[in-house]
C-alpha cells in the first residue's frame, strides 16, 4: 500500500531542485535540511492589539506552533486582519465589519496557495474572523482546524455581573436618567476585564459553538475560556490533530457536510444564538458546494427547542457553560435525545459520537439548561419571516420573552445615526415599529449591525413595546422584538424602501409573516414614484463590495 505523502503541497517548493530560490528562503528563516521533507502547516492568527477579542491570539498561535513542532511538522505563523464589532458599532466603521469576513477568507486562501501549505490551523477570535477562516478552508479543501480564541470573563460593577452589552445598554439608561453618571462610567470601565470574545451567546460564541458542532474545531474549543490552561492545551493539541488529518487525508469537504451543517443549526437553536449565524453558515456551506436556504433554517428551528438560558435574552454567559462541562456536555445530551447526528466526521479524525463517548451529559436544571420536555421555547428562536415587506425573506430573533406578534405604526429613518437621535429625543414611542433602512449589504454598504439602537431601546425600557425592522443586521448581543436581513433591501428597491411614517406594519412570528398594511395599488404607486437612494461616491473596498455582494438571503457572498 502506498504511503500517503503528508507534504503533497509543500513538496512543490521543498523537493524540486529547480526551486532553489524557494529553498534558500526557507533555509534563511531557520529551517534545517531535515525539515524540508516535513509537511508545512500555515498557522494563521487574526491577532491585533485593538480589541479584547483578538489581543491574545498571536500568543495562542505560538502555542499552536509548539504543538506542530511536537508532531514533527513545520508550523509557520502568518496573520490576517480583524475588525472589532464592539468598537465600530454605531459608527460608519461598522460598514467594514461584514466586508472583513471576505478579506479574511481571501487572504487565507491567497497565502495558503502561494506558500503551498499542506494544512491550516486558524486561531480566530471576533465575529467575522471565524466564518472568514472557514470559508477559506472550504475553498482550499486541505486538512484544516479552527482554534477559537475563547470567551472573556465577566466584568463587575457594584456587585452586578457585566459584559459588553451592559455597556451598550447603559447608554439608554443614562439618557433616561436611570443610572448616575458615576455608575455609567463604572459600567463602561468594567464591562470588559481582559482578553476574550464577548461573553454572552453573541455572534462570536454562537459561531464558535456552531463550528465545534460542525466538526471543524476540537471538542471544548467554543467553551474553553480565553485565559485558561484548557485553551493553552487545546492550542498544543491542534498540532497533534492536524497530523491525524494529514495522515488520513481528511479534508473540510469530508467534515462540512449537509448533516454537519444541520448539527450546527441545531446547536444555534438550542443555545439561542445570533441571527448573524444564518448569513455565515450559508456562506460557509457555499465554500464547499452546499446550498443552504432560509427554508433549511426554518425547518431546523421548527424541530429544535431552545434550551439554554444565555444572554442576551437569558441569564448566563459562556463561562457558565464551561463550568458545567463545556459544549460537549450539551452535545452529549442532544445526542442522547436524538437531536444531533452522531455519525458526522470531525477534525479529531473521529465522529461526533466517538468524540462524546466518555463525556457526561449535562443535567437539565431549569436554570442554565432546560430539559427538552420543558424547554425555554418549544421551537427555535430564529424565525424566517416572509410577506410583502420581505419577499425574499427576513430573520427574526424571537425568544418568546418579547412576544410573537406585533402591530404598530412605522416610524422611518434612513440610517442608523438618525434612528439613534430619534430614540434619544423621544420621537420613537411605545407602539412604534422602528424602521431603519439603506443598511443592507449594498445599501450600507456592508450591512452594518444595529446594536446601538436596539441597546438604546432596551436601556430606555421600551424594548417590549417597540419593534425594530431593518435591512441591516443585528449583533448577537441584540434582544427584543427585532427583524433584520429584510430582502430585497431598500437600495435594490425592496418594499422596505416604500414605507412611510404612520403606515401600519404587522409582524407575526407564529405564522411567519411580515407585512406592510397598505393596498397593492398604493404599493405599486409608491414604487413608481421611487427615485432610488442618493448615490454617494464610494471608493476602494466599499465600492468593490457593493458591486460584488449578494443579498443577505444568499449569505452576502462575493464570489457568485
Amino acid at each position: 500500500m502506498k504511503t500517503l505523502e503528508l507534504n503533497k503541497f509543500s513538496k512543490t517548493i521543498t523537493q524540486d531542485e529547480s526551486q532553489a530560490g524557494s529553498q534558500a528562503m526557507l533555509y534563511g528563516i531557520g529551517l534545517k535540511e531535515s525539515d524540508m521533507n516535513k509537511a508545512q502547516i500555515g498557522i494563521v492568527a487574526s491577532g491585533y492589539e485593538g480589541n479584547t477579542c483578538n489581543m491574545h491570539l498571536n500568543d495562542l498561535a505560538k502555542e499552536v506552533k509548539k504543538g506542530t513542532k511536537a508532531s514533527d511538522l513545520v508550523g509557520l505563523i502568518y496573520h490576517t486582519i480583524g475588525v472589532s464589532d464592539g468598537i465600530s458599532n454605531g459608527t460608519n466603521g461598522m460598514k467594514f465589519s461584514m466586508i472583513s469576513r471576505d478579506i479574511i477568507a481571501d487572504s487565507i486562501e491567497t497565502v495558503t496557495n502561494a506558500q503551498w501549505y499542506d494544512g491550516i490551523i486558524a486561531v480566530m477570535g471576533c465575529d467575522k474572523n471565524m466564518p472568514g477562516s472557514l470559508i477559506a478552508m472550504g475553498r482550499l479543501n486541505r486538512p484544516s482546524i479552527m482554534v477559537y480564541g475563547g470567551s472573556i470573563h465577566s466584568g463587575n460593577w457594584q456587585g452586578e455581573n457585566l459584559n459588553i452589552v451592559s455597556a451598550f445598554e447603559a447608554y439608554g439608561k443614562k439618557i433616561t436618567n436611570k443610572i448616575s453618571p458615576c455608575d455609567y462610567k463604572g459600567i463602561v470601565k468594567n464591562s470588559c476585564p481582559g482578553a476574550g470574545a464577548c461573553g454572552g451567546m453573541y455572534t462570536a460564541n454562537t459561531m464558535a459553538s456552531a463550528i465545534e458542532a460542525l466538526g471543524m474545531s476540537l471538542p471544548y474549543s467554543s467553551s474553553n475560556p480565553a485565559i485558561s490552561n484548557e485553551k493553552i492545551n487545546e492550542c498544543k493539541n491542534a498540532g497533534k490533530a492536524i497530523k491525524i488529518l494529514l495522515k488520513n487525508d481528511i479534508k473540510p469537504s469530508d467534515i462540512m457536510t449537509k448533516n454537519a451543517f444541520y448539527n450546527a443549526m441545531k446547536i444555534i437553536s438550542v443555545l439561542g444564538g445570533s441571527t448573524n449565524s444564518i448569513i455565515h453558515l450559508i456562506a460557509m456551506a457555499h465554500s464547499v458546494g452546499i446550498k443552504l436556504r432560509l427554508t433549511d433554517f426554518q425547518k431546523i428551528s421548527n424541530e429544535t427547542p431552545m434550551l439554554a438560558n444565555l444572554k442576551p435574552s437569558g441569564k448566563y454567559l459562556m463561562e457558565k457553560i464551561h463550568q458545567k462541562g463545556g459544549l460537549p456536555s450539551i452535545m452529549k445530551y442532544l445526542l442522547n435525545n436524538g437531536i444531533l447526528n452522531g455519525s458526522c466526521m470531525t477534525v479529531t479524525g473521529k465522529t461526533i459520537k466517538e468524540n462524546l463517548k466518555n463525556v457526561k451529559a449535562i443535567t437539565p436544571d431549569s436554570d442554565l439548561f432546560f430539559s427538552k420536555d420543558t424547554p425555554l421555547k418549544k421551537t427555535g428562536h430564529l424565525q424566517i419571516l416572509k410577506g410583502n415587506l420581505a419577499t425574499r425573506g427576513s430573520v427574526a430573533k424571537i425568544t418568546g420573552k418579547e412576544g410573537e406578534y406585533f402591530k404598530g405604526k412605522a416610524i422611518v429613518f434612513e440610517d442608523e445615526k438618525s434612528a439613534i437621535e430619534g430614540i434619544k429625543s423621544g420621537i420613537v414611542k411605545k407602539g412604534n415599529v422602528l424602521v431603519i433602512r439603506n443598511c443592507g449589504p449594498k445599501g450600507g454598504p456592508g450591512m452594518p449591525e444595529m446594536l446601538k439602537p436596539s441597546s438604546a431601546i432596551m436601556g430606555k425600557g421600551i424594548g417590549k413595546d417597540v419593534a425594530l425592522v431593518t435591512d441591516g443586521r443585528f449583533s448577537g448581543g441584540t434582544h427584543g422584538f427585532v427583524v433584520g436581513h429584510v430582502a430585497p433591501e431598500a437600495y435594490e428597491g425592496g418594499n422596505i424602501a416604500f414605507i412611510k411614517n404612520n403606515d401600519l406594519i404587522e409582524i407575526n412570528a407564529q405564522e411567519n409573516f411580515i407585512n406592510l398594511l397598505i393596498s397593492k395599488n398604493e404599493l405599486s404607486q409608491r414604487r413608481k414614484e421611487w427615485k432610488g437612494p442618493n448615490e454617494t461616491k464610494l471608493i476602494g473596498i466599499l465600492r468593490k463590495y457593493r458591486k460584488q455582494v449578494s443579498c443577505s438571503s444568499k449569505g452576502c457572498i462575493t464570489d457568485l
